[in-house]
């Protein structure tokens, strides 16, 4: 097998949790690109049949699955009818997420609010992992789990979403926990961590100039990042261009988490202020115009 091929995941079956919008579609399609069965699970049916029109307009095999995360028998429900209308699932891809909390005060947070977001985050994550694996284990063809957390499972950003950081930081320590625990047995759990994208959750923040100026600073290339921009990462992960990897965190940022997460770009004074210290030595290099 080429290098090229082992990226490709023909003929194997994927479910995407959390497809009816955002990233969720994006996974979705980009699975269904390089050949995969796709089983898109969410909430909102109405969406759902939105994606998986598009997706079938271009070949794929597509079932729609109404599926609460949260709710461990839905949960259940929705795996056993992806076995039974493609033999077995070889791809999960743990996407559903919410962010209640999002702009509350840690000492505002009410108890439904914390319960809604960890219940989502990190329950229904769990319930998902824990229902294709049991199947995956049992039948011994191994398979692939992809949990998606975020860079604010990695570090802590001030004032904003306390449950949803602690749910991401757990969704990357039980990532650890798993692909461990089964990797002698041929099922390989690995994480990715998306920076700063635009979505359903982000787009009511990046409206606000303050917020969009603080998050897009945050990232040394100065910008946010574009959802196929996860295409890649999520191909590795789940095809066989991976398949001595398990444990791991695979972080999509730009530079966000190797910066410390602080507020990367210099400022036009201070790069003139440099160069005024420096000299010729304190000027960067740029490309001419």
């Amino acid at each position: 097998m080429s290098i090229t091929d082992q990226f490709l995941v023909t003929g194997r079956t994927a479910i995407v949790t959390g497809a009816s919008s955002g990233l969720g579609v994006t996974f979705a399609h980009v699975l269904a690109e390089a050949g995969a069965n796709v089983v898109l699970a969410a909430r909102r049916i109405d969406r759902l049949e939105q994606v998986a029109t598009d997706l079938r307009a271009n070949g794929a095999n597509v079932l729609v699955q109404e599926c609460d995360v949260s709710d461990s028998a839905s949960v259940a429900a929705m795996v056993g009818a992806s076995w039974d209308r493609f033999g077995r699932v070889d791809i999960l891809v743990n996407n559903a997420g919410v962010a209640a909390d999002a702009g509350v005060f840690p000492e505002r947070i009410a108890d439904d609010v914390w319960l809604k977001t960890v219940g989502v985050n990190l329950n229904g994550l769990f319930w998902c992992c824990r229902e294709v694996a049991q199947r995956q284990l049992a039948d011994g063809k191994g398979g692939s789990i992809i949990n998606v957390a975020s860079i604010m499972g990695l570090s802590a950003s001030q004032n904003l979403a306390s449950a949803y950081q602690a749910s991401k930081g757990a969704v990357v320590n039980l990532t650890r926990n798993l692909g461990v625990s089964w990797a002698d047995r041929g099922v390989r759990v690995n994480c990715l961590a998306p920076g700063w994208f635009p979505s359903e959750m982000t787009d009511p923040f990046f409206a606000v100039p303050e917020f969009n100026d603080r998050f897009k600073n945050s990232a040394p290339m100065a910008r946010f990042g574009h959802p196929d921009e996860l295409g890649g990462a999520l191909l590795f992960l789940a095809s066989d261009a991976s398949s001595f990897v398990t444990g791991q965190t695979i972080v999509v940022d730009g530079g966000v988490s190797a910066a410390g997460g602080t507020a990367s770009l210099y400022p036009p004074e201070l790069y003139a202020a440099q160069a005024q210290v420096m000299g010729e030595l304190g000027t960067p290099i740029r490309a001419k115009a």
